[in-house]
């Protein structure tokens, strides 16, 4: 079985404030047959890109993802398939 290829369906960029704290936008991913929305896209303070899923917070404070890689080679791989999509979007404008 082959592993659906990701696919950018929608990016909304982060308000100035948000950009200024990390947060670049959000984005809606179609994986296979589902749509996955609510990821974010962020810029760490030492300037690496990275991914935030949509999660909940329980009563303890402890938060729960609603949907997250399955293991860190899967977090690369799936980083890895939107940065390069969403560079190809970005150069295309």
């Amino acid at each position: 079985m082959t592993n659906p290829k990701i696919h950018i369906r929608s990016w909304v960029k982060g308000s100035d404030d948000d950009i200024r704290r990390g947060l670049l936008g959000f984005l809606s991913l179609e994986y296979g047959q589902l749509i996955l929305d609510g990821v974010v896209l962020r810029r760490t303070a030492r300037g690496k890109l990275t991914l935030s899923y949509p999660a909940r917070t329980d009563r303890a404070g402890r938060r729960h993802a609603y949907i997250r890689p399955i293991d860190d080679e899967a977090r690369i791989q799936i980083e890895k398939a939107i940065f390069d999509a969403a560079t190809v979007a970005q150069e295309a404008e």
